[in-house]
């Protein structure tokens, strides 16, 4: 299975993210990427004031290296042009110190020696920004113990004191997410009136719940997100933070609306304008979603809002805007969250368009930026599957999954143990499997809608009646490039050729470059006796990422070989 971009959250690949950035629903993604009761009470260390709920502590452990940052309302920095002439290639530019691509001839440093190179590279860089954090870290602790400190606030009541602003999950990346989850609920049970406090902490805890693979933390983050309300009825960061919650469940059409009464109230907020623009491309709003990256362009100039507008010009197929536009984010990048963030996007871009050279660049950029960040891991194991590199693949995806298991990393290294097919490897593939269904009845139970990700795994790993089941539901609520996809591929292994043939073709409308979904309408076109486009559909799909996947790739050149 190809990566998506959903929940951009990627990011969002949930919250990115997707949604998040790019992550997995449709865009990582996504997208990107869950259990436990869902208690009236969370479970807390201390006891909190007379009449008011109390912080949950039980979210907090120190493994995690992300930190909330700030989010200030009105833009303090000019607007970036995208609109003006850049470079169309995916080749790192030298004016942000980054390693040039096309390094991967013979002689050339592998993937881990790049990462050591940008490393020297940026070493001096890297430890100006490591004191900035620090900096932000002392200033974090002044405000949980002042208990009234706003680190630049959306606008929040006067009479409501605000402890820290959450901004993109992007950049949460180079802190310690359970250390100040630990700290904004020690604060919380001081000062329980705290509006702002109970919004960055439901907000925290939606970005947990992405970077740890556990939608557990979701009921959480709504009840905190409902207490931030209860103090403040008028508090757009908490409208913002349900409508990233809203998405991080693939809610889409809930996170509309919230992001909307957010705008209302504060038409600067980062995140609601961010959010608005991951609904409206999850919902299949494409015009829409287009206006609304460039208002928010114009508005919020940064990191979480160019990486949307980049990702809104992708699906339109726009590559080069896209390129050049995150190009533009990663110069201006501040902090190693930001770095990791951007450049594992670009990396993604890259290897879409089957560049798996300048792909293990950027994730080289992004690894020395943080080497932790699970995207960037994710994306070099697939580029170094592309690249014929399996067992540093499988190694590497074995790292993220012990992780962060999300249904996308889980079925691509099921497909890889397929291909190498050593001894117990089939075994090993099933295990993958059984833990994407798991993954997916966990995240049910916390209310996420995994319609999507069933479909998409079990129309190759899985029940096949259930896939088109899920894909159906899907396509109800939603009709995106991703979604036309899955609900096409669940027809085609259904043997229901000429119902998914309209769909295959449908996930190809709006100029979207993407080698999974051509394959998919290549075997559909084959099935159903379009033999000319079965086979124009193939090899347009290897010619543009002739590694897209594990096993769809050898079956696609085996099916072209056989329509020949």
């Amino acid at each position: 299975m190809a990566p998506r971009r959903n929940d951009f959250a990627d990011a969002t690949e949930a919250v990115t993210a997707g949604t998040g950035g790019r992550g997995p629903s449709d865009a990582r993604p996504d997208a990107g990427e869950p259990s436990g009761p869902h208690t009236d009470e969370a479970a807390t260390a201390g006891t909190a004031a007379p009449g008011t709920a109390e912080p949950d502590t039980s979210a907090a452990d120190t493994s995690e290296r992300n930190t909330p940052a700030t989010d200030t309302g009105k833009p303090d920095t000019p607007a970036t042009d995208h609109r003006g002439a850049g470079t169309g290639d995916d080749t790192p530019s030298s004016g942000t110190g980054e390693v040039a691509a096309g390094a991967d001839g013979p002689g050339a440093p592998g993937p881990d020696d790049r990462v050591v190179a940008v490393r020297r590279v940026r070493g001096a860089g890297r430890h100006w920004r490591g004191a900035q954090l620090a900096v932000c870290g002392v200033l974090l602790a002044v405000a949980m113990t002042g208990g009234a400190i706003a680190l630049g606030t959306d606008r929040a009541p006067a009479s409501v004191p605000v402890a820290a602003r959450a901004v993109d999950p992007g950049v949460l990346g180079g802190g310690n997410l359970d250390a100040s989850i630990a700290a904004l609920q020690a604060h919380l049970r001081s000062q329980p009136r705290d509006a702002g406090g109970w919004a960055t902490l439901g907000l925290a805890y939606v970005e947990q719940a992405r970077t740890k693979g556990d939608p557990a933390r979701y009921p959480q983050a709504e009840k905190a997100l409902g207490r931030s309300l209860s103090l403040a009825p008028d508090n757009d960061q908490a409208l913002a933070g349900r409508a990233a919650l809203a998405a991080a469940r693939h809610d889409f059409a809930h996170a509309l609306v919230h992001a909307d009464q957010a705008l209302r109230l504060n038409p600067y907020s980062e995140r609601a304008l961010s959010s608005r623009v991951d609904a409206l491309v999850e919902l299949g709003r494409y015009a829409e979603a287009a206006e609304a990256a460039t208002t928010a362009d114009e508005r919020r100039p940064g990191v979480p809002v160019f990486t949307r507008y980049a990702y809104v010009h992708e699906l339109r197929g726009d590559v080069r805007t896209a390129r050049r536009v995150l190009k533009q984010a990663l110069s201006v990048a501040s902090s190693p969250g930001d770095t990791a963030y951007v450049a594992a996007q670009l990396g993604q871009l890259a290897w879409n368009q089957g560049d798996h050279s300048a792909a293990l660049t950027y994730y080289a950029r992004a690894l020395a930026a943080d080497d932790t960040y699970l995207p960037a891991l994710e994306g070099r194991a697939r580029a170094q599957a592309a690249t014929g590199d399996r067992a540093a693949a499988i190694k590497g995806l074995e790292t993220v999954v012990a992780q962060n298991p999300l249904p996308g990393p889980l079925v691509e290294l099921g497909e890889l143990y397929e291909a190498r097919g050593a001894a117990g490897d089939r075994a090993r593939a099933r295990r993958q499997y059984a833990l994407v269904d798991a993954w997916i009845a966990l995240a049910r139970a916390n209310g996420v809608d995994a319609d999507l990700d069933t479909a998409l795994a079990a129309a190759d790993h899985g029940d096949r009646r259930a896939a088109l089941r899920a894909a159906r539901a899907e396509w109800a609520r939603r009709h995106t490039v991703h979604t036309a996809d899955a609900l096409a591929w669940a027809l085609h292994v259904n043997g229901l050729d000429e119902e998914a043939l309209p769909y295959a073709r449908r996930a190809g409308a709006t100029g979207y470059r993407n080698a999974a979904f051509l394959y998919h309408r290549g075997m559909i076109e084959l099935a159903t006796g379009h033999r000319t486009d079965g086979r124009a559909s193939l090899s347009t799909a290897l010619r543009l990422n002739p590694g897209f996947s594990p096993l769809g790739a050898e079956r696609a050149r085996k099916a072209l070989e056989a329509a020949r």
